[in-house]
Parts: structure tokens; sequence; C-alpha cells
């Protein structure tokens, strides 16, 4: 037989350990990003495999030389390096809260919409497509 406070504690923890595991992959990835710099030539983090085999840029092409900028402070070159993760952060952070059960009033319909598969979907997907378009204004999302 259970004890009675067990069962609401057990999920109350599988309800805010996956936050918990993201901000511990966030702090590993701000350590890993304070000492390897990105931009140096031969650096130790790994190339993109879809733009070392095609030349294409997928969604996540930029993110650590992104990631490396605003660790850094520097939010100009993280938005040219990958501006949808510069967006999407702090959506992102908003929706792990939200996970975690920290749902306040006004993101309730912020978190209807930000909840359906589809968009995200479609949001990635159309920004891998025009992010390899080589004319103006669609260059300009191309990292670098």
């Amino acid at each position: 037989m259970p004890i009675p406070g067990a069962v609401d504690t057990r999920r109350k923890w599988l309800r805010v350990m996956p936050t918990a595991l993201l901000a511990l992959g966030a702090a590993g990835t701000a350590w890993v990003l304070s000492r390897l710099d990105p931009f140096v030539g031969n650096s130790a983090l790994p190339p993109c495999p879809l733009h070392a085999l095609t030349g294409l840029y997928c969604p996540g092409c930029g993110s650590t030389r992104c990631l490396y900028a605003l660790l850094h402070g520097d939010v100009w070159l993280a938005l040219a390096m990958n501006p949808l993760l510069v967006v999407s952060l702090p959506l992102l952070g908003l929706m792990s809260l939200n996970a975690a059960g920290w749902r306040p009033a006004w993101s309730t319909p912020l978190m209807r919409q930000l909840a359906r598969p589809g968009l995200w979907l479609w949001l990635l997907l159309g920004y891998g497509v025009l992010r390899n378009l080589p004319w103006s204004p669609f260059n300009l999302l191309a990292p670098g």
C-alpha cells in the first residue's frame, strides 16, 4: 500500500524533472561554451553534419555560435548566427516553466498556441527552406 503523500511527491518530481534536466543541460552548454570558441578554425566543437554533407543550412545551423555569442553578451552576433533561436529561447523557457507547473493566467493563451506541434513543424521547415534562398532578404537568415 503506497504512503499517502508519496504519490503526490512523485508526480511533482516527474513534472519538474524535464525542466531540471533542461536547466542542467543549459548549464553544461554554458560551461563548454565558456571554454571553447566555435569561431576559431579547427574548433573542437563539431560542425553541422547536414551542412558538411550538402552545403545546405538546417534550422539549427549557427546555433552553437549563436549560444556562444549570447553567453558573451553579443546579441547582434547571435541574431546573425541564428535569429530563430534568439527569438525562441524565451518562449522555450516559458514552455519549460509551464511544464514544471508554473502557470500564470496571462500565459495560458500563449501556451495553448506554443503547445501545437504543427506550429513548430511548419516554423522549422519554413525557416530551413527560407534560410537557404540566395536572394535578399532571405540570405540574412543564413549563419554569418
